[in-house]
């Protein structure tokens, strides 16, 4: 639940912001893309080989000959020197597709004075560094619903200019589609959406066999509710809003709520063997982008898109 604290400027003017308009998104956009840029200069590239057995030139493993494959795969050099059959196994070298989901919602143009982004900002600023890295690895990126997959080197500008041209409504969660089973998932928002809605994602996205992450970008106000007196929270996507006499006295309930939340969404990713991380925006970009480009290369064999999760980054 994302909150306002009146009469602290920066929290109305985020809210005022939160209706999603091309003009306030054309304004931040450029500064995203150069800091999207910079902190993925600063990440080793490298994403091409994933270590997955598949098509490809460069050799991997051997592995034991099983039943009803056809002969022609053993490897007869190998198998000479042991009392069974090998089979070279290539490393997994074709492009597929990643997902990449910013939440653009009005809840996501939050932040509070001890944030360094508001969560908008952070979920894209991740999300533009992350296609850079993925694409110079030889995958393709794309953005569910407003994107189609590229390549392209310039996949940065084509995200921008496709998220800048978006007439539709700001969702909160991907629109519902039916991906890959090759297909890796990379979902940045505050999930402040009900666990029904959030399950019912997971239930579509994990159909057809897909992996994903989902990672929670919060302000470190909403992580922590430093709120005391009389404060007016406002709820930004039209749900009007409701005033606290003694604001302090809500402080550990809301913290449980939260801790329920987070519990209830790792049930669902663990069900599914998807991942789940937490983001908060007083932390580097950098930090979460590393995060994700480790759990890809750490996912080497697995066919898996990232480290088993639970973290809070």
């Amino acid at each position: 639940m994302a909150v306002a604290e009146k009469p602290a400027a920066r929290e109305v003017a985020a809210v005022r912001r939160a209706d999603g308009e091309s003009r306030t998104l054309a304004a931040s956009l450029p500064r995203l893309v150069l800091e999207a840029r910079r902190i993925a200069a600063n990440v080793i590239h490298g994403l091409h080989g994933r270590r997955r057995a598949g098509a490809g030139e460069s050799f991997w493993q051997y592995r034991r000959f099983v039943s009803g494959e056809p002969s022609q795969s053993v490897d007869w050099r190998r198998s000479a020197r042991d009392d069974h059959l090998y089979v070279r196994e290539q490393e997994w070298e074709a492009a597929h597709t990643i997902w990449v989901w910013p939440d653009r919602s009005p809840s996501m143009a939050f932040a509070s004075q001890k944030s360094r982004d508001s969560k908008l900002e952070r979920g894209l600023i991740v999300a533009f560094a992350l296609a850079e890295l993925l694409v110079a690895g030889g995958e393709r990126v794309g953005i569910p619903g407003l994107m189609t997959p590229t390549a392209s080197r310039s996949v940065i500008d084509k995200m921008a200019q496709a998220i800048l041209h978006d007439g539709g409504d700001r969702l909160s969660l991907p629109p519902s589609f039916v991906p890959s089973a090759l297909a890796e998932i990379i979902v940045l928002s505050d999930f402040w959406s009900p666990i029904s809605e959030i399950r019912a994602m997971l239930a579509g996205l994990s159909s057809s066999g897909a992996h994903g992450t989902l990672v929670q970008v919060v302000d470190p106000a909403e992580e922590s509710f430093p709120y005391s007196g009389r404060v007016e929270f406002v709820e930004p996507e039209g749900f009007g809003q409701i005033t606290a006499g003694r604001a302090e006295s809500w402080t550990t309930d809301y913290v449980a709520r939260l801790a329920l939340h987070r519990d209830q969404i790792r049930a669902e990713t663990n069900k599914l063997d998807w991942l789940f991380a937490t983001h908060t925006t007083s932390r580097s970009a950098a930090e979460l982008l590393l995060f994700l480009h480790g759990g890809m290369m750490a996912s080497k064999g697995s066919g898996r898109t990232g480290v088993k999760a639970g973290r809070s980054l």
